[in-house]
């Protein structure tokens, strides 16, 4: 059995060396069929993706017909749709990325439509459709305000496109509105220049006045300073006058004079006689009231 094992295996590979080299055969002969094969089958891959191609180009014209006819009819917002499913359709189409742009400008998308166009000018490579693109940007920059890198963009535009009317005629406007600028903001410079004059002069009238009033003020403060300084002094002297003129009335008045022992006796007896004239005339006149008042209760009776 092991003899025969044997055997059978190098049978199997006599065979099978047989076999190898009939088959090395065929393979040299099916090369030629596979070339073939190869170049049918790239040649219908070609002829699928022109199919593919043309079908997907029609339905990008399509979109970009459908677009246009919006675009006229100044539907932006759905232009703008229908040239991004152009876009879909063919992502390297230029005139519906171009048109993109315009759909944007139109609906106010400033900054949208700028970054398009900027965009496209990068990759772009043509001089007429970079003049298109330029021209497209210095318009977006310039409804932006952006002055003078729109009058830099037209210029860019003239290097590409230099017969465009359109372009002189904007980047001349361009111009103008930028010395209308310069224009204004000098006016406005000398305007605020004349109002900061005008301040200075009316806030020196103003310092002027108030400092006349805070010396009018002064000058009040200094003279009712001075009245009551005049009065206090005035106060101090009739104070200071009033024990002299004590004094005066004091050496006004007579002194006493010393009388002799004689003269006192005589000024004494002299107010004794008056005592005793006062006492008679009293007397004279109780009788008179006792003789009236009898002769009146007589006359009662």
């Amino acid at each position: 059995m092991d003899y025969n094992s044997a055997s059978l295996k190098s049978t199997r590979y006599q065979i099978f060396v047989k076999t190898y080299r009939t088959v090395k055969i065929k393979i040299r002969i099916d090369k030629k069929m596979v070339r073939m094969k190869i170049k049918i089958s790239l040649f219908i891959i070609a002829l699928l993706s022109l199919a593919c191609f043309e079908a997907n180009a029609q339905k990008e014209r399509k979109f970009i017909r459908k677009g246009n006819g919006l675009f006229e009819k100044k539907n932006f917002e759905n232009s703008e749709v229908e040239y991004r499913k152009a876009l879909d359709k063919d992502v390297t189409s230029f005139e519906a990325a171009f048109n993109l742009g315009d759909a944007l400008y139109k609906q106010k998308k400033y900054d949208e439509a700028l970054e398009q166009f900027q965009s496209l000018a990068s990759k772009e490579t043509d001089p007429q459709r970079l003049g298109l693109l330029h021209h497209n940007i210095g318009n977006t920059l310039l409804v932006n305000k952006k002055i003078d890198e729109s009058i830099e963009a037209y210029k860019q535009s003239l290097r590409y496109f230099p017969d465009s009317k359109e372009t002189k005629y904007n980047l001349e406007y361009a111009r103008k509105m930028k010395e209308k600028e310069e224009q204004k903001k000098k006016q406005n410079k000398d305007q605020q220049n004349q109002d900061n004059k005008d301040n200075k002069d009316k806030n020196k009238d103003q310092d002027k006045k108030d400092q006349k009033s805070k010396d009018d003020q002064k000058k009040k403060d200094q003279d009712k300073k001075d009245q009551d300084k005049k009065k206090d002094q005035k106060d101090k002297e009739k104070e200071k006058q009033k024990p002299n003129e004590g004094d005066k009335n004091k050496k006004q008045q007579p002194k006493e004079s010393k009388i002799s022992k004689k003269d006192a006796q005589r000024l004494l007896k002299a107010l004794e006689n008056d005592e005793k004239k006062v006492q008679q005339k009293v007397q004279k006149a109780k009788a008179k009231a006792q003789k009236k008042k009898k002769q009146k209760i007589k006359k009662d009776w």
